[in-house]
């Protein structure tokens, strides 16, 4: 009788476990929004759109930048997008050539690969690289809450 309740008890106990994975599966969904979103994150910071980056990235973000050692809140997101536009710099070209976005529930993981061309001071740069970002669906709309990029090539 032990025997068949310890038995019993661990097939409960995988069942709950398998449908409880279940839920933390990526769920499929149409990211037309989600990557409007995204895209508005970034063309807002590159304009220095502070009321848009307020509305879209909110006050608990954290920024883990490559080739940074400290890592950033929604102030420092806030103060760097001031200083950018200040010195005159333009987003001249963003492209996302490679995204691939994971589900869960009211998160979604973003992965990306990014090429951008900027102009600062009348001189042009590109740089690529990679970045892996975090959106939060609050009331319907999604927000930006955390974001870790590559080291720009």
């Amino acid at each position: 009788m032990k025997r068949t309740r310890h038995v019993g008890a661990t097939v409960a106990i995988l069942l709950l476990a398998a449908l409880g994975g279940q839920k933390l599966r990526a769920q499929k969904q149409d990211d037309t929004e989600l990557l409007r979103v995204r895209e508005q994150v970034w063309r807002a910071w590159f304009a220095g759109d502070a009321k848009t980056l307020e509305d879209l990235v909110p006050a608990e973000t954290i920024v883990m930048s490559g080739g940074e050692e400290k890592w950033k809140h929604r102030e420092d997101v806030l103060r760097t997008s001031a200083e950018f536009h200040a010195k005159g710099g333009k987003l001249l070209r963003l492209q996302f050539p490679r995204d691939e976005v994971q589900h869960f529930g009211d998160v979604a993981i973003v992965w990306s690969s990014y090429t951008l061309e900027l102009e600062v001071d009348g001189k042009k740069s590109s740089e690529t690289s990679r970045i892996t970002e975090i959106f939060v669906r609050k009331n319907g709309k999604w927000t930006n809450p955390g974001w870790h990029s590559d080291e720009p090539k």
